[in-house]
Order: structure tokens, then C-alpha cells, then sequence
């Protein structure tokens, strides 16, 4: 069963950076479509950032040039760096894993809060 763990998550002022890191368990990160999502409370899961197994990123409006996804293939995880977090920042954040077996997995989530 494939599993995975996200970290990183925590409290910070408006302005102030995290990072959120991702780390696959019996399976291999490259080999998956991976992507974040949030949901905040009242609020539907939204998309936040993706990277293909090619490589390609994509991003969410609300976080361009804010957030950067990356792929560590030796750590077999996918990290967010998340700078510049704004009020409406804060949220659960989701990785989720698609295979190319169209399998999808999702990780248990951790908490973004942006406090003024």
C-alpha cells in the first residue's frame, strides 16, 4: 500500500515561509503525478501546485510566484516552498500521488496557519 507522509506544516506571521515536504512509502516519487491541494475550513479542496513525472510544474493563480514545488528523488519526496504566506493562506495541505496505473493516494494532511 502506498503511503504518504507530509511535514512541515505549522504557524507563522503574514510575510514568513514554510516548507511542507511530501515522502512516498512503498513506492517511487518520479514514477507519480504529484500535486498539493488545501482545504480550509467551510471551503472545497482546492488545487495549489503539481509536478508531472516529466518534470512540469503548475500552479495555482493564488500562489504564483509565491510557491515552488520540487521533486527529490533520492529523499523519494516532493516539497512546497511557501514564501511570502498571506492570511488566506491557511488551510490542511493534501499531497496526493497519481500513478500511471490511474491509482490515486492521498496523504493525511497538515496544518497552514497564517496569523496577522
Amino acid at each position: 500500500q502506498v503511503q504518504l507522509v507530509e511535514s512541515g506544516g505549522g504557524s507563522v506571521q503574514a510575510g514568513g515561509s514554510l516548507r511542507l515536504a511530501c515522502t512516498l512509502t512503498r513506492a517511487i516519487v518520479w514514477w507519480y503525478d504529484m500535486s498539493w491541494y488545501r482545504q480550509a475550513p467551510g471551503k472545497e479542496r482546492e488545487f495549489v501546485s503539481g509536478i508531472s513525472s516529466a518534470g512540469r510544474t503548475t500552479y495555482a493563480d493564488s500562489v504564483k510566484g509565491r510557491f515552488t514545488i520540487s521533486r527529490d528523488n533520492a529523499k523519494n519526496s516532493v516539497t512546497l516552498q511557501m514564501n511570502s504566506l498571506e492570511l488566506a493562506d491557511t488551510a490542511m495541505y493534501y499531497c496526493k500521488a497519481s500513478g500511471r496505473d490511474g491509482f490515486t493516494y492521498w496523504g493525511q494532511g497538515t496544518q497552514v496557519t497564517v496569523s496577522s
